[in-house]
């Protein structure tokens, strides 16, 4: 079978009540996690469940220890209904996000807060480098947050596609080595945890999902500036890959005009056009990155960065607005809050300038999620595929 017969054949399969059951069950999970406290009666109403349902789904819940009974709410004739919250506790997940300037692993608890954060910044790290820091972090991270390892349901890894192969400035030539390793074997030991890996724009959507503005904007486009730039493309809530995975790559867009017409938009519009920036400048992207209290002339260097930057992704976001029609587009990264906020304002700017020559234009805000968010996304990825609702839930396993 060719892989074109493979792609366009319709998957048509059917469903069974065992798998209606457990989608119920991921969807009333998810809406106590982003919308609790709930009352039952309340979770019907939002998942167009009977009370019967919600009423054996949240005895099922309760009795896993997933959700917890969190007293009473008053003002209403007769007894009071109980409010439904998800345990924090209940479950625990590892998340890795490794990229060319720095390591991150994160533990994560049910609700979605970071619990313990280990990062290292270095420069194109090597496999047998990020294993070590794996290998010597992790136990030490359980121990000191007090999480039981059975306790922990999975890991996810975050890592932006041809890791090894994109020409980005300084990137050595053993760099390549990343193009054939098997990243779930990375990380067997010393857990042997269930392991999930992703693109790193993706998990950074899919936190966003979960644990973001994907709560009030159901299809958003998302923008994560890291060494490189990539994108996630989120649908009704569900993220959208594309036919071989790669979806949502705006970094490989050629810039329309100015100084370099024809570059990868990249080339200016992430963390490395940016510390390449303000080297020329004179500068240093230590000077901006973390704490750091940049001087007025700094300032000013990243103050043109930015309009650069934004007037860079006009060309990408023209391209959002009109082949996807997203109800925002959200931009995250390894930057700084500040910077992506400016950021953010700038290319809405510039977009709203353009809005005559378009369709429709999405505004473009700032994620909630933190420099963190392609780690934290990655931890998310065990608990979706476990416990939480997921595309074609109701799908057969297809042979």
């Amino acid at each position: 079978m060719t892989a074109t017969t493979t792609r366009t054949r319709p998957r048509l399969s059917g469903t069974n009540l065992e798998r209606a059951a457990d989608h119920n069950q991921r969807v009333t999970l998810h809406a106590i996690r982003v919308l609790g406290p709930l009352t039952r009666v309340e979770l019907a109403g939002i998942t167009g469940l009977t009370g019967p349902a919600i009423a054996n789904i949240t005895k099922r819940l309760l009795q896993d220890g997933l959700i917890d009974e969190a007293g009473q709410r008053r003002g209403g004739r007769g007894q009071p209904p109980t409010k439904l919250v998800v345990r924090a506790d209940a479950c625990y997940s590892i998340g890795v996000n490794i990229d060319r300037d720095h390591i991150t692993i994160v533990l994560v608890d049910f609700s979605g807060e970071t619990l313990m954060r280990v990062s290292e910044e270095v420069d194109f790290a090597l496999p047998d480098h990020v294993r070590g820091l794996y290998r010597r972090s992790i136990k030490n991270m359980l121990r000191k947050a007090k999480v039981d390892i059975a306790k922990v349901v999975g890991l996810g890894i975050a890592i932006p596609d041809d890791l090894g192969l994109v020409d980005l400035p300084g990137r050595p030539a053993d760099y390549a080595t990343w193009d054939s390793v098997n990243i779930a074997e990375l990380f067997r030991e010393p857990l042997n945890l269930p392991t999930f890996v992703e693109n790193d724009a993706a998990a950074a959507a899919m936190g966003e999902m979960q644990l973001g503005l994907g709560h009030t904007n159901n299809s958003f486009f998302y923008i994560l500036i890291s060494s490189g730039l990539g994108g996630g493309l989120v649908v009704d809530g569900s993220y959208l890959r594309g036919a071989d995975g790669r979806s949502g790559e705006l970094g490989f867009m050629r810039a329309a005009d100015g100084a370099a017409p024809g570059e990868q938009v990249q080339q200016m519009v992430s963390l490395s056009g940016l510390a390449r920036h303000l080297e020329q400048n004179g500068c240093s992207l230590a000077d901006v990155m973390g704490d750091a209290d940049p001087d007025t002339a700094t300032k000013a260097c990243v103050a043109a960065w930015i309009e650069d930057a934004a007037q860079r992704l006009t060309v990408p976001l023209d391209a959002i607005n009109c082949l996807i029609n997203p109800a925002a587009v959200l931009v995250g990264g390894r930057l700084p809050t500040a910077i992506v906020e400016r950021l953010a304002e700038r290319a809405n700017e510039l977009m709203q300038e353009r809005a005559g020559m378009l369709p429709t234009v999405a505004p473009v805000i700032r994620a909630a999620l933190s420099e963190d968010a392609p780690a934290v996304g990655a931890a998310i990825l065990p608990f979706s595929h476990f416990l939480l609702p997921k595309q074609a839930a109701l799908w057969k396993a297809s042979g």
